[in-house]
């Protein structure tokens, strides 16, 4: 890695910032803002020995490596001139304008902090503080450019201060860069502060990496063409890349006790597709050629990470049995991958043409507060990751009032009960009543840019209306709403299901209080490994549990096995016992056969039932087959030995046609076989019925999660006949 920076000059600034924005004016502010700087810093050295406004220079460079606005790179110029020269705020709103000076003020603010990351406490509230500090998201971005800066001239300051400055880099700074999503500045970061920090680690690793690099960059040159001519072959234009891991996520990796040549990732390709679906068939066609390494299999596509990382991540083995590392991105994910939070520069407009109000960076400013907000009202990282889609990026906002004349940002089509809810739960939950610019409207009516919004409420309301459901938009919104009703719920299930198991008590002639005695209570709760016993109630309530099945559980009213064993130990019934599906406990050799009814699979509740002349079927515990059986019912349990897939039916409901395909390649990411296919309803909302085989209910659980993520899927089921 390279140290020294170069003397740049202003034209070759203006050069890299033409190669994506030529408008002449905002070139000639470029210049003219390089100039002011330029005398305001004359005479000034830096500890270097170099002209000061060679910094400036360096870090305004940085800021075009990611495709910074015209005002940003300006500040970026003026960003030491407050602090530094006598310039004033005033004075570069009057020659700059209001947004290059606010920013450069913002700039001067941060730069005032004292940060210290003594503890991890103290490391996270100053992160609070940067973030909290900066009306505008491109006061951050400027503040990580002029870090970067410094930190590849560090080499200039004593021992004690390189250590000092690359810790408060690598615990204060990169986690806001990492949060942001700009990887080309985070990555550059924590290298150059592991080189600082940990000096023989950096350069060791170097050193290892430098010594295989021709074998290493032959091998990628040989796979990259092989992974190329098969994607040629099937018409999926592409483009792909060797990927070098950064220095400081291999130390990761090493200190984690991993070792060198076990670390995958070294050996790395990155491939690049126009459409998300050409990601998975992509996927699919290198899977078909190099088999994968198993459990190294990432879907950050389909739930993708918080800072918006989208990419599909697999480890194969390669050419002569090399692991190759390799991602596959649409060339937009690989924007935001790099970019980040900076991949959105451009002004938001109305439609009809005015300006919004507030630029787009500033309002992705709002990431860091509402993916807090929403993490805490999602229930799945599935839905949480769908709500930041949703509610923090969305690319149609509109800016509406409180009586005081706050600010709120909503997304368009929202409601006066999406605002109620933003306000605060409390307002939500207690609305009887909305009047907009001094009119009373409906709940459901469609607020616009501009309206002042007064919500009236009611300590007598019981709470928010189900039908709420229907039009409001927001997550916040609908996850307290579904949190409200989800609550009496519950606590109508837990009486259900409390009335079900003391009916079947006082039907077998015993007592309540002996059998949901503290020590049965216990053993009821340690067998079915729940927390406690409104779970219980929960389950019974739904079906997964059976009543009569926990007495007996408690009362050991089971029938003696030799009985049993006479009932079904026939000849004509064994197989080997190694290769049952599902084990009878204390019976050795039985015939035992899987339900068609509810096709239960590895990880299902289940329950085995002792029929006449064909040993044992095996139902879900669920199964309206057995609901009202009390008799012939046997305990039964999965073979953990046992690895195969197994079938099971899904009704797939769908609001659109011609989707089928996505259904397949969502079953192909999940390794999931679709072995037939029906179509119930063939009018214009098609509904199918796909028989599957999987391994366990965990990964179709996960499938019906992803299923239930498609915009044309409406809802999911498990068949049971």
């Amino acid at each position: 890695m390279s140290i020294k920076t170069k003397l740049l000059t202003i034209d070759e600034l203006i050069s890299e910032f033409k190669k994506y924005n030529d408008n002449a004016d905002d070139i000639n502010l470029i210049r003219k803002s390089y100039e002011y700087a330029y005398d305001k810093h004359f005479g000034q050295k830096r500890i270097s020995g170099e002209e000061y406004i060679y910094h400036p220079l360096n870090v305004a460079m940085i800021l075009t490596d990611i495709k910074a606005d015209c005002k940003c790179i300006c500040a970026a110029l003026l960003h030491d001139t407050i602090e530094d020269t006598d310039s004033s705020k005033e004075e570069l709103e009057q020659k700059f304008g209001k947004d290059i000076a606010m920013l450069v003020d913002g700039v001067t603010k941060i730069n005032k902090l004292k940060f210290n990351s003594d503890s991890e406490q103290m490391a996270a509230n100053q992160r609070k503080i940067l973030v909290g500090l900066s009306e505008d998201v491109r006061v951050i971005i400027i503040k990580l450019a002029d870090r970067l800066h410094n930190m590849r001239t560090l080499y200039v300051m004593s021992a004690e201060k390189q250590k000092k400055k690359a810790k408060e880099t690598l615990e204060i700074l990169t986690p806001v860069a990492h949060r942001l999503g700009i990887n080309k500045i985070k990555s550059e970061l924590e290298d150059l502060s592991l080189r600082y920090l940990k000096p023989d680690a950096y350069f060791d690793i170097v050193e290892k990496l430098n010594q295989k690099k021709s074998e290493r960059d032959e091998a990628v040159g040989k796979m990259l063409n092989d992974v190329s001519d098969l994607l040629n072959e099937h018409n999926i234009v592409h483009e792909i890349k060797g990927r070098s891991k950064s220095i400081y996520s291999i130390y990761n990796k090493l200190n984690k006790g991993k070792k060198f040549d076990d670390i995958y990732d070294i050996l790395a390709l990155r491939v690049f597709v126009n459409t998300e679906q050409e990601c998975y068939l992509a996927l699919g066609l290198i899977h078909s050629k190099y088999k994968p390494v198993p459990k190294r299999f990432k879907d950050y596509v389909a739930m993708p990470k918080t800072n918006l990382y989208q990419s599909l991540h697999t480890t194969v083995f390669g050419i002569d049995g090399k692991l190759f590392e390799i991602q596959i991105r649409t060339y937009e994910m690989d924007k935001i991958a790099e970019y980040g939070i900076a991949s959105h520069w451009s002004y938001k407009e109305n439609k009809d043409g005015t300006k919004a109000g507030k630029d787009a960076m500033e309002q992705k400013l709002q990431i860091f507060r509402s993916i807090i907000e929403l993490n805490q009202e999602t229930s799945t990282p599935e839905e949480f990751i769908s709500s930041i889609k949703k509610d923090v990026l969305t690319n149609d906002s509109i800016y509406v009032y409180t009586p005081k004349g706050d600010v709120i940002e909503l997304p368009e089509g929202a409601t006066p009960v999406d605002f109620a809810y933003k306000v605060h739960s409390e307002v939500g939950n207690k609305m009887v009543g909305a009047i907009v610019n001094d009119n009373i409207v409906p709940l459901d009516y469609v607020l616009h840019t501009g309206d002042i919004i007064k919500i009236n409420t009611s300590n007598a309301s019981k709470g928010p209306n189900k039908d709420w459901l229907n039009f409001v938009i927001t997550t916040q919104a609908r996850g307290r709403i579904k949190s409200f009703y989800s609550k009496i719920e519950k606590e109508d299930m837990i009486d259900k299901g409390s009335d079900i198991l003391e009916k079947e008590i006082r039907k077998n002639n015993l007592s309540i209080n002996e059998i949901l005695s503290n020590k049965n209570i216990d053993i009821i709760l340690n067998e079915y490994k729940l927390k406690d016993i409104d779970e219980l109630y929960i389950d019974i309530a739904s079906g997964k549990r059976n009543a009569s099945s926990i007495i007996k559980l408690v009362t050991k009213k089971e029938e003696p096995k030799e009985n049993l064993i006479d009932k079904i130990n026939d000849a004509s019934y064994k197989q080997s016992f190694g290769k049952n599906e599902v084990l009878v406990e204390g019976i050795p050799d039985i015939k035992v056969s899987l339900s068609g009814c509810c096709n239960p699979i590895p990880g299902d509740s289940i329950i085995g039932y002792i029929t006449k002349g064909a040993g044992i079927s095996v139902h879900r515990t669920c199964c309206k087959n057995i609901a009202d059986i009390d008799e012939r019912l046997v305990s039964v349990k999965w073979n953990n030995d046992i690895s195969k897939k197994f079938a099971t039916d899904l009704i797939i409901y769908t609001n659109s046609d011609d989707n089928l395909l996505d259904i397949i390649t969502k079953a192909a990411s999940n390794n999931i076989t679709i072995d037939s296919v029906t179509t119930l309803n063939k009018s214009e909302y098609k509904v199918y019925s796909i028989t599957v085989l999987v391994e366990n209910a965990d990964k179709l659980n996960k499938f019906c999660v992803d299923l239930n993520n498609l915009g044309f899927v409406s809802k999911v089921e498990r068949l049971m006949k």
